[in-house]
């Protein structure tokens, strides 16, 4: 099942795993605009109701 795009809005369910572990994936278009690359390490932070995920570097 392919990912919906609405206007400029990419839309992603929340998946859980079998250990818990909550994922979604992230649009390919943002991955390469940042150069990011597979086992790349990131952060995660709470901005009020927004979830900001940056490299770990940065």
């Amino acid at each position: 099942m392919g990912a919906r795009k609405t206007d400029e809005q990419h839309v992603r369910n929340i998946t859980k795993n079998s250990s818990g572990t909550y994922s979604v994936t992230i649009p390919i278009e943002f991955i390469r605009e940042l150069y990011w690359q597979k086992g790349q390490q990131v952060t995660f932070r709470l901005r009020g109701n927004r979830l900001i995920i940056q490299d770990w570097d940065s």
